[in-house]
């Protein structure tokens, strides 16, 4: 963590105020899974082209959110059988900030990635009235169908780049607990990288640097992986590849 420190000082910060013209509400993600070992190396050549968003004088950033899903699990079943046009639901804390927010994601057929979102007092584990209503502007789900189903935390770096409008999100430390079984999943050595651009480029300097360490682009849904993982009855035929991953990166440490 020291190391990872040091490097992190490098960066030039930016603030929350500055990264308001990358917000990319409406954008392309591309993921990218790989072992926690590899991320100093990995930033280390990043420092010329990105700043790294600061919080009073903090560079990592914690963040807490639940999953909301129907009693079909339809968002995850949607998702695990490849429908496009699918939604999430999530309630997200952004601890040091003390900001809280209801998101819904809507992930359309051309891969694209459209979040509307409202703040809120905190995260609700019993959806209040003007969640529901937000939710059923949004989406195509009623908000008396919707219950919360996983917590999600992680720490997270946020990387801007200084000429283009590209925002890089370094996720770390993530863990998983099901609301109906309580079980809990950690992953100590596993890091998602996540570039969002207006339009998908291979021009980014993070896809040019991450394809040095042979990574390549991996789907990778905190929710239905993290679903996936404490509840291990669960369909998830289509997922076992990036579980295998997971599990093959974490025995690594």
């Amino acid at each position: 963590m020291d190391n990872l420190n040091k490097i992190l000082s490098r960066f030039n910060p930016v603030s929350l105020t500055e990264m308001s013209n990358v917000q990319l509400q409406n954008r392309v993600d591309t993921k990218y899974v790989f072992e926690a070992s590899l991320l100093p190396s990995i930033l280390s050549e990043l420092i010329p082209y990105y700043s790294i968003l600061e919080i009073e004088s903090n560079r990592f950033s914690n963040y807490k959110t639940l999953y909301y899903d129907n009693c079909k699990l339809n968002s995850y079943t949607q998702h695990h059988n490849g429908k496009s046009n699918r939604i999430k639901v999530r309630f997200r804390e952004y601890v040091e900030s003390n900001l809280s927010f209801l998101e819904v994601k809507f992930k359309n057929n051309k891969d694209r990635t459209i979040k509307s979102r409202i703040k809120v007092k905190n995260i609700e584990e019993l959806l209040s009235e003007s969640s529901k209503k937000f939710i059923e502007q949004h989406s195509f789900y009623l908000g008396n169908e919707l219950n919360p189903v996983l917590w999600n935390n992680f720490t997270r770096l946020t990387l801007v780049h200084k000429t283009q409008k590209e925002r890089l999100t370094i996720d770390l430390n993530l863990s998983f607990k099901a609301v109906n079984n309580g079980k809990e999943k950690l992953l100590k050595n596993t890091i998602i990288a996540e570039v969002k651009q207006e339009k998908m480029s291979v021009n980014s300097d993070f896809i040019k640097t991450i394809k040095k360490y042979y990574i390549r682009r991996s789907s990778m849904s905190k929710y239905c992986i993290g679903f996936a993982l404490v509840n291990e009855k669960l369909k998830s035929n289509n997922f076992k590849e990036r579980i295998l991953k997971l599990k093959k990166i974490e025995n690594a440490a």
